[in-house]
């Protein structure tokens, strides 16, 4: 079995190119499902959970909770006693990536999945990437919306995640020193990224067949 972690930065394709990877190898693509383990042994609602994901332009919004209150996204401020900090949701969802890595594998979008599973040679740790007016380019193209909404959204996003990065790991996300393969995904066509990942993850041994 084993597990691909992908690891992709916004407008890189990584909502087609895991799923399709996981349909071609014939493991589970775990994505939602995450968040709504991390909510059950919680006991917060799923939008909590996938509000505190790193996939997620809204995770960086609990970090603050370290400081002992966090916004409400309707105004003021909630106390932090009654729900769990930032660490709690990163700690449950480790355990969960490394349950699906010591059972029937599959693969993963973010979660910072190359770092929690470094040390397992069962895995392929895949960066998708690329120059950030091209990403740009390609998340325009691919939703449908205005340059000006899209590139906040994209900026936002960036900040975020290599924030939840660097706040819990102490490493910067992009660094190509975590993945065994690094895609510029902005000039290949997706099902040539998803052949490029499936061939390498079949040279480490990991296919659900």
């Amino acid at each position: 079995m084993g597990v691909v972690t992908v690891s992709a930065a916004y407008g890189a394709a990584g909502a087609e190119v895991a799923p399709a990877v996981a349909r071609r190898l014939g493991l589970p693509f775990h994505d939602r499902a995450i968040a709504a383990q991390v909510a059950g042994r919680l006991g917060v609602p799923v939008s909590e959970a996938e509000a505190n994901d790193e996939t997620v332009v809204r995770g960086l919004w609990r970090l603050v909770a370290s400081l002992g209150t966090m916004p409400d996204p309707v105004g003021g401020v909630l106390p932090t006693s009654a729900l769990p900090d930032a660490r709690a949701y990163r700690q449950q969802t480790e355990r969960i990536l490394r349950e699906i890595a010591d059972g029937a594998g599959g693969v993963v979008l973010g979660r910072g999945g190359a770092l929690v599973l470094a040390d397992r040679a069962d895995t392929l740790h895949v960066r998708l990437d690329g120059p950030r007016a091209r990403r740009l380019d390609s998340a325009v193209l691919r939703s449908g919306r205005s340059v000006e909404d899209v590139q906040r959204e994209m900026e936002a996003n960036d900040r975020s995640r290599e924030a939840y990065v660097r706040h819990f790991y102490r490493c910067d996300p992009a660094s190509a020193r975590h993945y065994h393969l690094v895609i510029d995904s902005t000039v290949l066509p997706v099902p040539t990224v998803v052949d490029l990942v499936v061939t390498a993850a079949e040279a480490r041994g990991i296919t659900g067949y």
